[in-house]
């Protein structure tokens, strides 16, 4: 199994009220014909699949869509705030509770295969570690969302986008190399499991660039093509 393209759950219900919903799917398929779609659910969801550039342009032509009502909505909030008011609020107290906020953050937020996530904060854990900025990660099955948040700060944003970056490509490069394979377990007694265990154990050692991923009915290996076959054919025999 190679990392040729992934699945991901768009939804599509927060443009609803500034788009027909089906307008906009068909704009995207235009915009994007490299990806699958598949159908428009009712409450707006819809599955994509394609490469990760693909979906990364896509992204970015959804973001764009979104920006402006995002600005709408502040305006409109603005707005409601004034309204809301009370007249005898002293501007003092105004400008006091404006100062006293949290500190603006800007956050940058990229999609990796979950497996990759996973082979890059094994074997290359600096690549999530950058100065003034916290990366975290939240997996949802095949897809783990990665959240690069920094200080409003210049030094902090350059550092913020710095780190995506260097997430981004590295990601893009263990794409074209690395492999799965999995090996489901033909019992799931607690005792094959064991034995599993016991035989990866022995092994890992002769394939430190592979990298195991256990769960309870199967094992996935994650690594190069040819160290992955290596692996499973000792495991094998």
């Amino acid at each position: 199994q190679a990392f040729l393209c992934v699945t991901s759950t768009l939804n599509m219900a927060v443009f609803r009220g500034h788009f027909v919903l089906e307008d906009l799917v068909e704009e995207m398929k235009k915009q994007s014909p490299a990806l699958s779609f598949g159908p428009l659910q009712q409450d707006g969801q819809i599955a994509v699949q394609g490469s990760f550039p693909a979906l990364r342009v896509l992204r970015e032509f959804l973001l764009r869509k979104a920006k402006p009502l995002s600005e709408e909505d502040k305006r409109q909030g603005k707005s409601h705030q004034k309204l809301r008011r009370k007249p005898q609020e002293p501007r003092g107290a105004t400008e006091m509770r404006n100062s006293t906020g949290d500190a603006h953050r800007e956050k940058q937020v990229l999609i990796l295969d979950t497996d990759i996530y996973h082979y890059m904060r094994y074997f290359l854990p600096n690549t999530f570690q950058a100065t003034d900025v916290v990366i975290s990660g939240v997996t949802d099955g095949d897809i783990t969302t990665v959240s690069i948040e920094s200080a409003g700060r210049k030094a902090g944003a350059a550092h913020g986008l710095r780190a995506r970056k260097m997430i981004e490509n590295c990601s893009v490069e263990l794409q074209k190399i690395l492999c799965k394979e999995r090996i489901c377990f033909k019992e799931h007694s607690r005792g094959e499991k064991q034995r599993y265990k016991q035989l990866w154990e022995r092994l890992k050692p002769r394939y430190p660039g592979v990298l195991i991923i256990p769960y309870d009915t199967h094992i996935d290996l994650v690594g190069t093509s040819a160290d992955v076959f290596e692996f499973t054919e000792d495991l094998k025999r």
